[in-house]
């Protein structure tokens, strides 16, 4: 289903309405009045502890830099994953072999130094004038990529990551959930699965690829049935330029709603209906303060940020998308609200965005908070699973509700009755 603006306050009015018996307080949200409701029902399969538990198994891998022997161990032990809740996987392959880097390494997050004066006598300069500065986005924090395995303290985390990548062949998977009446269509949940930075890569994207795994588990259970295909897409390669994306959109894109052989209602790639990113989904703490330090609590304010981008051919339909994602995180969600944003960049939705509707969640804006070093652990060795407490991955475990709630809607799920 494709929302027009036209049917936009159609869709608000409905799913505003929370369903009968939610809680804006608990983990789960249980069925009350209307237990026969499929969507509260699929909702309330998604556990706290299990979607840590799927995080927790892919730090075993390191940072699972492409490239490297940790990276192709996570694709196959995501693939027996998949395979074991039931959901058929494929891979695609592709060749990553780009010319040698040029200039400096990465640089590690550095805090303000707010000793140094400005031209008025004033501790922090205005709109990043000073040494850090201040601007529309509060305080700023500086913001890179560890490339030196040495800032990592644990020395076993180091030596798993000790591995540099080398160029080659690249694979990545995915799963299917076949529609029972429009199989020939389809919805792409994605996350990317490839990290860096020496840690465990546990938000950036560990915490996207589990909520994806996780919406694979419970939507490939033998009861529930979907009038229209959902593919859950793990890509590889994002942290290089969004690599495994653009070469799932170039090896499939001409290949969209063609039945194959003739005549066998197989569709190898259906038609797609939307795209639907999750990139970092735990650490929402706010701005850094004049010393460049972030709070160690999730912020009061913390939110579900969905996006779309502005400037895409597909705008408008991206928009509609993500209205319907936040009305369904108002009806659905158990802890945190959703807002929606018009700045979908360097994400793996983006490859998709001038061919389907195109959305992200994360857990903020990319361009302006994470830009802004509203996340000191991006791209760092302490992006592991330690650092973040349950309101953190329970930010990620309501958006993983928003998702599910959203998608069983657009694409007709039921849950057969025991």
């Amino acid at each position: 289903m494709r929302v027009t603006v036209a049917g936009l306050a159609v869709v608000l009015t409905l799913m505003l309405v929370p369903a009968p018996g939610s809680s804006v307080s608990g983990q789960q949200v249980t069925g009350g009045d209307n237990p026969d409701d499929p969507i509260t029902a699929l909702v309330g399969r998604l556990d706290l502890e299990r979607y840590k538990a799927v995080i927790r198994g892919l730090t075993q891998f390191g940072d699972r830099r492409q490239g490297t022997q940790r990276n192709r161990d996570a694709v196959d032990w995501i693939e027996s994953r998949l395979e074991a809740a039931g959901c058929r996987t494929e891979r695609i392959y592709y060749t990553f072999d780009p010319p040698p880097r040029t200039g400096g390494g990465g640089r590690r997050a550095a805090p303000l130094n707010p000793t140094e004066p400005t031209p008025t006598g004033g501790r922090i300069g205005r709109n990043g004038s000073g040494p850090g500065g201040s601007s529309i986005f509060g305080y700023r924090r500086r913001t890179g990529v560890v490339r030196d395995p040495l800032m990592q303290p644990d020395e076993t985390l180091r030596a798993l990551n000790l591995e540099e990548p080398t160029n080659g062949d690249r694979s990545q998977v995915y799963c299917t959930k076949s529609g029972t009446t429009r199989p020939d269509e389809m919805y792409i949940l994605g996350a990317h699965m490839d990290g860096h930075g020496f840690g465990e890569a546990a938000d950036d994207d560990a915490s996207g690829t589990a909520l994806v795994m996780e919406l694979a588990r419970i939507l490939s259970a033998p009861d529930v049935q979907t009038e229209v295909s959902i593919r859950f897409a793990l890509w590889n390669n994002e942290e290089t330029g969004l690599n495994g994306a653009r070469a799932y959109v170039e090896q499939r894109r001409e290949r969209q709603g063609l039945e194959n052989p003739p005549g066998s209602g197989l569709y190898p790639e259906p038609r797609w209906l939307g795209m639907i990113q999750h990139d970092m989904m735990l650490f929402d703490h706010g701005a850094p303060g004049p010393d460049g330090v972030v709070s160690r609590d999730q912020r009061r304010e913390a939110d579900v940020n969905i996006e779309f981008q502005s400037n895409s051919d597909l705008a408008n339909e991206s928009r509609d998308l993500a209205f319907r994602f936040k009305a369904a995180n108002d009806a659905y969600a158990t802890d945190y609200p959703a807002t929606v944003g018009p700045h979908m960049t360097n994400t793996d939705s983006t490859p998709f965005m001038n061919v389907t509707p195109s959305i992200s969640l994360r857990e903020n804006e990319r361009g302006m908070h994470i830009g802004a070093g509203w996340n000191p652990h991006w791209h760092q060795p302490t992006d592991v699973f330690h650092t973040y407490t349950d309101d953190d991955f329970r930010l990620g475990l309501n958006a993983a509700q928003t998702t599910l709630a959203a998608i069983a809607g657009l694409a007709g799920a039921t849950v057969t009755a025991p």
